[in-house]
């Protein structure tokens, strides 16, 4: 039992290099789309202050006396709202929406405008792979012995791999912006890669 068990403690201790470059690549996998950068302030507020909005919509069609169906869509809206707080989390300061002249300031647009911006940009998914395989370079390093050490060494091929090929896409994206009469050709010399391969090209693109 003992050596069935030793067996088994050397196959689970080699493989967090195995485990992380195969998160890598299901990440690289995934495209940029699936990277999310953590909410700002200004989305945080956006959030809190759409909260703010929906709840005073609320409030103004009750005391407005308004059809039933504003009334029960802005009861909705306010309920949904309440998710978006819930996500991405309360802000450090808070936009003043007591009144609705406040809520409808210049300022709250402004915010909404910003807010939009950022959730849209997406981290480089070559600084993102690049800083998972430094940070197993140095936890596996902080394990040491013969293991440990293996595991750097794979680690920092794994590296210097994703650093070859994040320079091939991006020299083949160069070459075809200034040969344009060549990227019919040039797309026709890649349909021989596979599929993966296909796939995983146009992730690192992102």
């Amino acid at each position: 039992m003992r050596n069935v068990s030793r067996r088994n403690v050397s196959r689970i201790g080699g493989s967090p290099s195995c485990v992380l470059c195969a998160a890598i690549a299901l990440m690289a996998l995934c495209g940029c789309d699936s990277l999310r950068f953590a909410p700002s302030e200004r989305q945080r507020q956006n959030a809190w202050l759409h909260n703010r909005t929906a709840a005073v919509a609320a409030e103004t069609a009750k005391t407005e006396a308004a059809s039933q169906d504003l009334l029960e869509l802005t009861k909705l809206s306010e309920l949904q709202s309440r998710a978006l707080t819930s996500y991405y989390g309360l802000p450090k300061e808070f936009p003043q929406a007591e009144t609705t002249e406040q809520i409808l300031a210049q300022s709250s647009y402004q915010l909404a405008s910003t807010a939009a911006s950022e959730s849209a940009q997406r981290p480089d998914p070559w600084q993102v792979a690049d800083s998972a395989l430094e940070l197993g370079i140095g936890v596996s390093a902080l394990f040491g012995g013969v293991l440990g050490t293996r595991a750097v060494r794979l680690l920092r091929e794994a590296r210097t791999k994703s650093q070859a090929l994040k320079e091939i896409v991006q020299g083949n994206e160069l070459f075809k912006k200034q040969n344009a009469d060549q990227a019919a050709a040039f797309k026709a010399a890649q349909q021989h890669q596979s599929s993966e391969t296909r796939q995983l090209v146009a992730a690192m693109k992102g």
